[in-house]
């Protein structure tokens, strides 16, 4: 009897079929952009820009339908949230390439030593690295897909994209719209199909970059070991942020709060948890609950993102259970029910965390925020160097030499200081993790050098002292090393 896959319904022989077919189409897609890219050379500063136009243009022309899909792989997804943190901002970054890339592209001087070398010339050329894989999740499909594209095309580079399992509609849409602006040399998208991922990690690309948990990125910096592909992990992790008892409380947790309920929490940078001084545990729950009946009425909104899927609800409901029954203290700030059936889910707040509960040992990825207390600075300090280095960091201080010493003390991807999330938004600073929360850097210039092989060129000059130190080796070279080794002195 042949074996059923619980996944799809296929039989094994199906299943293995389908992967061999899977694997044989990727396989052709590379084989297609290397020759092409082989064969095309290196793509100039006007063949660039016109890529990256392109690349605006299919997100601009599309909007309305691009916002559509995601809603439906979402359930429900804020159009104003989807509008704000992927079309606008995918957008910018482009637009951000286009300005600089003249730049980017020129030809670096480098310093030649003289004292060997007289005459000569060092040059650094950027050159792009080939054909690029993105493996692009679910939560911002559009801003991380596109914001990595344009500086895989600011490096003149191809481009394969694997989409992520809970991003069905806008991968079938993307595939429909793609070769309308790109031929398939030059970009193509693929659906996951539940082993897509596995091949396409598999496969020798020049670069690949992964975005996602930290438990697949270690599968796919594994697979992609076999053919010495260079790996950039975004990954994610428990961030922390700290409220300095001098700061305005309800400053601070108007900000926090509105980055915990946006998208859901369903971001990786999103405030996991946060330290509070101990005598103002009861000032912060006050002002967040006063903040939610604000903004958050009611989660049934359109306005209010649902939970991607039953897996993700399920996992929070099951957190909060968890650390309920080993002593936790949850705290509704809206007083809705988590729904199931829209996979709506409130913004709540857990107080007595500890590390025998889910929740202080996973990343949160919802709208649920630990509150802890501190008592002094290197306590909070102590904490976090214990753990896995997060991807961001949120000290609110008005106190420099405070804000300085948790920036000194306290290692992560990224910082933002008094507020949460939006460096990440700035398209002059280097995105990435650190650690466990990932490895490599792009957005703006740092996302053209990542995809970019800065190659180092020798010119020697016409005429060549070195010839004076080729063997056999007389007095003329025990006087030249002499001297040299007394003027590097």
């Amino acid at each position: 009897m042949s074996h059923i896959d619980s996944h799809s319904g296929k039989t094994g022989m199906e299943t293995q079929m389908d992967t061999s077919q899977i694997e044989q189409q990727l396989s052709q897609c590379l084989a297609l952009q290397r020759a092409d890219f082989q064969s095309s050379g290196v793509e100039s500063y006007a063949e660039r820009c016109q890529h990256l136009l392109n690349l605006k243009a299919l997100i601009l022309d599309n909007r309305d339908a691009l916002m559509d899909a995601i809603s439906q792989d979402y359930g429900n997804r804020s159009r104003h949230e989807t509008l704000l943190a992927e079309i606008i901002i995918a957008s910018d970054d482009i637009n951000h390439s286009l300005k600089h890339l003249k730049k980017w592209m020129k030809v670096q001087k480098r310093k030649v030593d003289q004292t060997m070398y007289f005459g000569a010339r060092n040059r650094v050329i950027p050159q792009p690295l080939g054909v690029i894989g993105l493996i692009t999740p679910w939560n911002f499909p559009v801003n991380l897909a596109f914001s990595q594209l344009s500086a895989v095309f600011a490096a003149g580079n191809r481009a394969m994209v694997k989409m992520s399992e809970n991003s069905r509609n806008l991968t079938r849409l993307l595939i429909q719209l793609v070769p309308q602006y790109f031929p398939p040399e030059k970009l193509q998208f693929f659906e996951e199909t539940g082993t897509v991922g596995i091949a396409f990690s598999k496969l020798p690309f020049d670069h690949l970059i992964f975005t996602g948990s930290g438990a697949t990125g270690r599968k796919v910096m594994a697979a992609a070991a076999a053919n010495l592909t260079p790996v950039t992990l975004e990954l994610g992790g428990k961030s922390p942020a700290v409220i300095d008892p001098s700061y305005p409380m309800s400053t601070a947790a108007e900000r926090i709060m509105f980055v915990k309920q946006f998208n859901a929490g369903q971001i990786c940078t999103n405030v996991d948890y946060l330290f509070v001084h101990e005598s103002q545990q009861d000032m912060f729950i006050h002002h967040a609950q006063n903040w939610v009946n604000k903004h958050v009425p009611d989660i049934q909104s359109r306005d209010y993102t649902s939970i991607i899927d039953d897996t993700a609800f399920n996992r929070l409901m099951h957190c909060l259970a968890d650390a309920e029954a080993k002593g936790a203290t949850v705290i509704n700030l809206s007083n809705q029910q988590p729904d199931a059936e829209n996979r709506k889910f409130p913004v709540i707040l857990v107080l007595n965390s500890n590390d025998t509960m889910e929740i202080d040992t996973r990343e949160t990825f919802g709208p649920v925020l630990m509150v802890k207390t501190y008592q002094d600075q290197q306590q909070v300090v102590d904490y976090i160097a214990r753990r896995d280095h997060p991807l961001a960091f949120y000290p609110f201080s008005h106190d420099k030499s405070l804000v300085s010493f948790y920036v000194e003390n306290i290692m992560s991807g990224g910082v933002s200081v008094n507020d949460a999330l939006f460096h990440v938004s700035q398209l002059d600073l280097p995105f990435g993790g650190v650690g466990a929360s990932g490895m490599g850097h792009y957005h703006g210039h740092e996302g053209f050098l990542l995809f970019s092989k800065l190659r180092p060129v020798f010119y020697q000059a016409w005429f060549s002292g070195m010839k004076f130190l080729a063997p056999p080796y007389g007095k003329f070279a025990d006087r030249m090393l002499k001297f040299l080794l007394r003027f590097k002195s």
